[in-house]
């Protein structure tokens, strides 16, 4: 399975901007780049916090994507808002347990301009 063609092609992601742009080995990153359709505020450009989690979302399910070679429906997902994105967004995002039926995943959302971290989340999704 080509991880990155599988996320290309999902039409949410697509819609918004997220585009994955390494995956390897457990590990994956990605970006999004801020629109004015994004922002939850009409004064001030602030990523909406639905675009924050999508992009955490979907940057953590590539990374487990890259281990399992096979779709990986979120199970639950918790993230922690830490700071308004009012730019462009990049996720990190680390496998912390691959099993048989479930998988964790730790990921971090920064702003791109200064490398602010904007949120903290971990994923499960199902492996099995």
């Amino acid at each position: 399975m080509n991880v990155e063609n599988f996320f290309e092609e999902m039409p949410f992601a697509d819609l918004l901007g997220v585009e994955v742009t390494e995956v390897e080995d457990g590990h994956a990153e990605g970006r999004l780049e801020m629109r004015e359709e994004l922002s939850w505020n009409a004064d001030h450009m602030m990523a909406h916090g639905g675009v924050t989690f999508t992009l955490a979302d979907t940057v953590g399910g590539a990374a487990l994507v890259s281990l399992v070679d096979q779709p990986v429906p979120t199970i639950d997902m918790r993230i922690d808002y830490l700071e308004a994105g009012t730019g462009d967004l990049r996720a990190e995002a680390d496998v912390v347990r691959c099993g048989s039926d479930v998988g964790v995943v730790d990921v971090e959302v920064y702003a791109v301009d200064d490398d602010a971290q904007v949120a903290d989340a971990r994923g499960v999704y199902k492996t099995g």
